[in-house]
Formats: structure tokens, C-alpha cells, sequence
């Protein structure tokens, strides 16, 4: 495939390629106590056996390391006694990542390191008194120790947290074996999410709120701001480390987890090209955490009604997570561990300290200084601003041919539709101008249902179809009727919305007022007769999440911004309505298969790679109509042309290929990792029938929606034509929505 990015300047010699220019605009600040960390964490980790006998490192390995020197660097603020405590988690978590290169991954020994990892939990208990079997190991004996000097200090939530993400970066170990083993590169978005686990940036951002003693309100740890905040720092923090850690992981140690080589292997690049890609991807997740920090922050502390203590320690975590970043550059640029020959003396690349310049200063302003500067000060997040909505694009190309899985449609079909209308019509979503008859006909929503619930019923075939249209119906009417009023109105409507889904015993649903409420009250009813409380919390989980992702979609609209990459790939989930789509078919499995299944990191990356590739086909789809047509900013298309400046057949072809390697991904899950979940899990033939029903359902979920976006009329240009009129370039209202409150949000053109 055409890369889509520009050839880069010759690699220097001996390294596999330039290091790109760094987008670092927080200077980094060095702790004081930097020397009785070094000295500290010397005599600890030789007292627990990390050094000269261990197999693994000598004196003269710690020292080139320098873990202190990095600690110093990313806590600058941290006490003499917590900067020892941090330095001591550092020293054993990367003691740690060696120890299980030499002991497994070199020989491949996943069953060896399945035993080594299962013990390790052992060492973490969130009640610090409990006994702890005796250490046979280094790591074992380091986290022993450092569990019970940290976690007295926090709170039994941050406990659960960190002893979580520990376990994250532990377990996905055998993950990064598996790939080794399979010789398999992942996709890129596999790849930002597992490597978020094992990666440890989770982990260290957990210490972050140790050492600063920051820690963030239990009620906000879990929100989208918080959450956004882990994820941008994780995924700069490892992709920093990709591209400093290249020659070492991928050239030596024969590693296949490293974000250039994924990148190399999906755009079918040169490893400079896929260098540079990585490097815009880095400053990209970057820029989206200062975005976060300045628009989405605030909005949380006044919904919450967070007290001025609680802002502090957010804030105050924050800029934890922003010196950490910079922290960590200095030291990548230091280490010994890395490929920085060079970096320090103003060459190539080099932070702050590094030879920075304002800009190019020699006769004519070369192209290759220009690069520089606009890497360095992070310029090209200006094509996030500037696109020209309502260009005429022509037909939507989708070059998906068929199916991945067979069509069964459900022999119910007709009496479905029949019933959608006269459903729709009486909840009164065919009153408020945004649709008519013709255009619910021609959506067709029980062919959609009718291909994910084959052999449904006819009451769960109506009720799947009534919830797709609901979905969609929202969709559309939310820009509509909250496009100009602001965000503020909608989460309003949010919370209206809510209030119409009641779960525990005794809790009461609102009195709905507009179509769109009184088609979820009835959804609602409707669905709760059949659920048990788990499965209701979690349908109005599937619900909220929607909701939310279209707040986001309204906030991006409101500043013309097309999002980063990676925030509208995992945000389209939510947008799309997958977890709420998907669920239509899980409803039948409910006691077949246990809870824990689900939340297993197999059964949560097939659901993820399935709802991608759907997401993904419905953005080459709706592509005219979304970019001519709606002036919509949210489109995987669009996305990839502007993260990539790149022009349209590109984009189409990198969105193509990302769906077959979810796809690819879905069936490398389902064949390697999932027998072993079950085999982990001790699971019954009952329960083993149960999941492969489920298997069923998500193959007849991809295969009900592929096949209604081959048929319906929502997408064709003679049918956008029709709706939306034949002029382009000026954007387009139906007459509006005339509920409650929404008279004046519509303009009169």
C-alpha cells in the first residue's frame, strides 16, 4: 500500500533510523535528593538478590540504567523518602521485564510463565496485614517489600487501582509471549491497547498519585477526563519508548511489540517513514491531553460539584502526569538502555537541553529546518482546525466486497417492519421534521435486526429493530436540536434521558415528554421484563456510553475539530452505539455464561475488533453523506486524511486495511487465546456452549449490520440527494425538532 507519509532525510549510521523530532513543551526539573536515590536503590536491590548472581544484571547494568536519575527526572517534587520508595518500583518493575525476558521469553516458555506470573498477586494484598507466602525470587521478595511501604500511605480504592494496573502489566506479559511465539505484529489499534497493560504507563501514573499525594476522588477516577488523561499519558509515555527502545527490542532482543515496527508492517513502510508516523502519533496523544486537561476538566469538577480539595488533587495529578512526560524524555535521551547516540549534542533530535533552535537560520530556510520547527512546537494540530466542512465528495468508496460470516435473515422480517412504523409513528419520532415515513421505509431497521436475531422470536426481533431505531433516530436528532444551543442543553437531555431507566428495586422512572424520551421509556419497559438487575446495568451502561459520545461529538463541533486518531477510534465504540447493538444479541445468553467471561481481556478484545470493524464500515459508507452533505467532523476517513494529510483513496485504503486487521485480530483471539481463558476459567461444557453461542451472535452481529449497509437507503447519493436537497457547500436543517424546549434551536433557512 502507497505509505502515507512523506520519504525521510538518510538514518545516521549504525541507528535504524533518524529520531523524529520531539514535541516536548514542559521543560523537564531534576528532584534534589537524586543522589540518595542512586545509593539507596543500589543497596536495595543487591539486598534482594537483583545484582551480581542473579543472571540478569550486574552492578555496572543498574548503574548504566540509572533508574534514579529517571525518577528524579519524572517526580521532581517527591520527598527524599518517596523518591527512594519510587526509585525501589522502577529499579523492580524493569528487574522485573528482564528477568522474564531471560527466563521466558527467550525460551518461550509460556507454560513456565503462567506459574511465575499467577504467584505474583499473592505479594499485593489490599489489606496490608495480611500474610504473604515467602518470596522464591527477586521480584517476588521486591514486591513484598515495596507493597507494604506504599499502600499504607493511600486509600483502599488507589490500593484496588494499582494493584490492578500491576497486574495488567504483569499478565500481558504472557500476551507479548504469545505474539512472539504466533512471529504475529498487531494492528495498530491492538496494539495502543495492550500496550497501555503492558507497557506500565497505567502503573506509573498510579505512583504519580502516590508521590505527589494527589490522590484523584474515587467518584471521578473512572470518568472520561481521568480516563482520557491515563490513556493520552500511557500511550506518549510507550511510544516515546518505541521509538528510543527500536534497535534494542526489535533488532536484538527479536521483539515484536514495538509501535515503528507495527506501524512499518501495517502502512507497508520504510522504518524511517513509520519513525516519523509514530512520532506524530506521540505528539498527537500529547496535544490531546492538553486538550483534555483545558476543555474537559472543568466541565467535570462543576457536574461533579467537586470541592476545591478534590480540583487540587486532580489538578495536582495532572501536572504529575506532565512532568513525568517530560521527565522521562531527559532521561531517554541518557540512558544506555536506549538509542540516543547523539541526541545530547544538538544533533538530530535532543529536549530542551539538546540544541533547540527558534528555527531554520541558514540562506534560503530549508524545508528539512521548516519540519523541524513545526514538529517541535506541534503545528500541524492546525489541520485539526481548519477543515472546510460540505465539500462536494462524490459517492461514498467501499471497497469491502462481501461479508466475512454468512446471512441469516430472521423469516419474521415483514411483520417487524410493519410493526417498526406503526411503532415509530406512535411514539411520535415521524413529528419533529427530521424524519418522515419514507425515509424510516427506507432506513430499514428490521432487516438490520432481522440479520443480527436469525432465529429471534417476534417479540425480540420488534424489540432489537425499535432499539436500532431509536438509536439512530437520537443520533440524528441530537445535532439538530443541540448543535447550536451548546453542550449544556444536551447533557440536560442526558439526564432527562437517565432518569428513564431505572435498575434497583424501588427506583422509579421519570415522566418522559419528547419522542426521543418516550421511545426509550417504552424500550426500556419493554426490555426489563426480560433482564435480570446485572443485565439491565448493564444495558443502561451500553445506553449512557452512547449518550456520552455524543456529547463529545457536540463539544469537537463546537471548537471544529476533527478528533486525534486514536480518541475517535476507541470514542466511535460509544458513538456507533456498538456495546448497546451488541448486546441485542447477548440478551438470550444471560446465565449461559458467567460474568467473569466477560470481563476477560480475550472476551473484551473480540467485542472491541468486532465493533471496529462495523464502526469502520459504517464510516466508509456514510462518508458523503457525513463530509458533503452533514459538514460532520467525525469519520475515520476524514480522520486519517488529516492525521496523515493524505488524500481521500489513501485514507479509504489505511480505514480498509485497519478493518481486515481487526478482523484478522478477532479470529487470532478466538483460535489462540480464548481456549485458554476457558481452560483458566474451568468453564462446563454448558458454559463452553454458551460462549460459542455467543461467538454465533457476534459473527451474525457483523453480518446483520454488513448486510444492511449493502441495502439500506440511508447512504446512496440519489437517496441523500433527495433528503438533503441537491445544493452543497451550505449546511442543511429540516424544519427541526419541536419538543419541549427546543423551539428557537433550529435556524429558519
Amino acid at each position: 500500500m502507497t505509505s502515507a507519509t512523506p520519504a525521510a532525510s538518510t538514518a545516521t549510521p549504525q541507528q535504524p533510523f533518524r529520531l523524529p523530532e520531539f514535541y516536548v513543551v514542559h521543560p523537564a526539573r531534576m528532584n534534589p535528593h537524586l543522589e540518595r536515590a542512586r545509593a539507596h536503590t543500589k543497596a536495595w536491590a543487591r539486598s534482594l538478590g537483583m545484582l551480581e548472581g542473579s543472571g540478569v544484571w550486574e552492578e555496572r547494568d543498574l548503574d548504566a540504567h540509572d533508574y534514579a536519575l529517571l525518577c528524579s527526572y519524572t517526580h521532581p517534587d517527591a520527598t527524599a523518602e518517596d523518591l527512594d520508595t519510587v526509585t525501589d518500583w522502577y529499579t523492580w518493575v524493569f528487574f522485573f521485564d528482564d528477568h522474564f525476558l531471560e527466563l521466558f521469553k527467550r525460551t518461550q516458555d509460556r507454560e513456565g510463565a503462567k506459574a511465575y506470573l499467577d504467584r505474583l498477586p499473592a505479594f499485593m494484598p489490599l489489606d496490608p496485614t495480611t500474610p504473604m507466602p515467602d518470596p522464591t525470587n527477586p521480584v517476588e521478595a521486591g514486591l513484598a517489600n515495596l507493597w507494604l511501604r506504599t499502600v499504607p500511605h493511600l486509600s483502599p480504592a488507589w490500593r484496588a487501582r494499582f494493584a490492578e494496573s500491576t497486574r495488567n502489566l504483569l499478565n500481558e506479559s504472557l500476551w507479548e509471549l504469545s505474539n512472539i511465539h504466533a512471529g504475529r505484529v498487531a494492528n495498530p489499534v491492538e496494539y495502543i491497547e495492550m500496550r497501555r497493560k503492558v507497557g506500565g504507563a497505567p502503573w506509573s501514573a498510579g505512583l504519580i498519585e502516590f508521590a505527589n499525594r494527589a490522590e484523584v476522588p474515587a467518584r471521578v477516577a473512572a470518568s472520561r477526563p481521568l480516563r482520557v488523561l491515563r490513556d493520552t499519558f500511557a500511550d506518549a509515555v510507550h511510544l516515546r519508548n518505541d521509538l528510543f527502545s527500536y534497535q534494542r527490542e526489535v533488532e536484538d532482543e527479536g521483539e515484536l511489540s514495538n509501535g515503528v515496527l507495527v506501524l512499518e508492517h501495517f502502512l507497508g513502510c520504510s522504518t524511517q517513514e513509520a519513525a516519523d508516523a509514530v512520532g506524530d502519533l506521540l505528539t498527537s496523544r500529547m496535544q490531546q491531553f492538553e486538550h483534555t486537561v483545558v476543555t474537559e476538566l472543568p466541565v467535570l469538577f462543576a457536574e461533579e460539584t467537586l470541592d476545591p480539595v478534590g480540583c487540587a488533587a486532580v489538578l495536582a495529578y495532572a501536572k504529575g502526569l506532565q512532568d513525568w512526560q517530560s521527565g522521562g524524555h531527559e532521561w531517554h535521551l541518557r540512558s544506555s538502555r536506549y538509542m540516543n547516540e547523539g541526541a545530547l549534542e544538538g544533533g538530530w533530535s535532543g529536549g530542551w537541553n539538546g540544541g533547540w533552535r527558534p528555527g531554520p537560520t541558514g540562506l534560503g530556510l530549508s524545508a528539512a529546518g521548516i519540519t523541524s520547527l513545526t514538529n517541535r512546537l506541534g503545528l500541524k494540530r492546525v489541520r485539526n482546525f481548519t477543515h472546510v466542512p460540505h465539500q462536494k465528495v462524490g459517492p461514498s468508496q467501499v471497497p469491502v466486497a462481501a461479508s466475512p460470516f454468512p446471512l441469516t435473515l430472521n423469516p419474521r422480517l415483514d411483520g417487524a417492519r410493519r410493526h417498526s412504523k406503526a411503532w415509530a409513528a406512535a411514539m411520535g419520532l415521524l413529528d419533529e421534521g427530521v424524519w418522515d415515513e419514507r425515509l424510516l421505509t427506507g432506513f430499514d431497521f428490521p432487516l438490520c435486526a432481522a440479520g443480527i436475531l436469525p432465529e429471534g422470536d417476534e417479540e425480540a426481533l420488534t424489540l432489537a429493530a425499535d432499539w436500532l431505531a431509536w438509536g439512530t433516530y437520537a443520533d440524528d436528532y441530537y445535532p439538530l436540536a443541540y448543535g447550536h444551543a451548546g453542550p449544556a442543553a444536551a447533557r440536560l437531555a442526558n439526564s432527562r434521558l437517565r432518569g428513564l431507566m431505572p435498575v434497583e428495586a424501588g427506583e422509579t422512572a421519570d415522566e418522559p415528554v419528547t419522542p426521543v424520551e418516550r421511545a426509550l421509556a417504552d424500550l426500556w419497559q419493554r426490555t426489563s421484563v426480560a433482564l435480570p438487575p446485572e443485565g439491565l446495568r448493564g444495558l443502561r451502561d451500553a445506553v449512557d456510553a452512547m449518550l456520552a459520545g455524543w456529547l463529545w461529538e457536540l463539544d469537537n463541533h463546537a471548537l471544529h475539530r476533527i478528533p486525534d486518531p486514536v480518541d475517535y477510534v476507541e470514542m466511535r465504540r460509544d458513538t456507533f452505539g456498538s456495546q448497546l447493538t451488541i448486546s441485542l444479541g447477548r440478551f438470550a445468553r444471560h446465565g449461559e455464561v458467567p460474568g467473569a467471561f466477560f470481563e476477560t481481556g480475550a472476551a473484551r478484545a473480540i467485542e472491541t475488533a468486532a465493533s471496529d470493524y462495523c464502526c469502520l464500515l459504517n464510516d466508509l459508507w456514510s462518508y458523503q453523506k457525513e463530509i458533503e452533505f452533514e459538514g460532520e467532523l467525525h469519520n475515520a476517513v476524514l480522520v486519517v486524511q488529516s492525521f496523515f494529510d493524505c488524500d481521500r483513496p489513501t485514507a479509504v485504503g489505511i480505514v480498509t486495511d485497519l478493518m481486515e486487521s481487526r478482523l484478522r485480530e478477532l479470529h487470532h483471539v478466538v483460535t489462540e487465546q480464548l481456549p485458554v481463558v476457558l481452560d483458566d476459567l474451568h468453564l462446563d461444557a454448558e458454559a463452553r456452549a454458551g460462549v460459542a453461542g455467543w461467538l454465533r451472535d457476534l459473527e451474525r452481529w457483523i453480518a446483520g449490520v454488513f448486510h444492511w449497509h449493502e441495502q439500506t437507503r440511508r447512504y446512496p447519493e440519489r437517496e441523500l440527494l433527495a433528503r438533503y436537497g441537491h445544493g452543497t457547500g451550505v449546511a442543511w436543517f429540516p424544519p427541526g425538532p419541536t419538543g419541549l424546549g427546543t423551539s428557537s434551536l433550529i435556524p429558519s433557512s
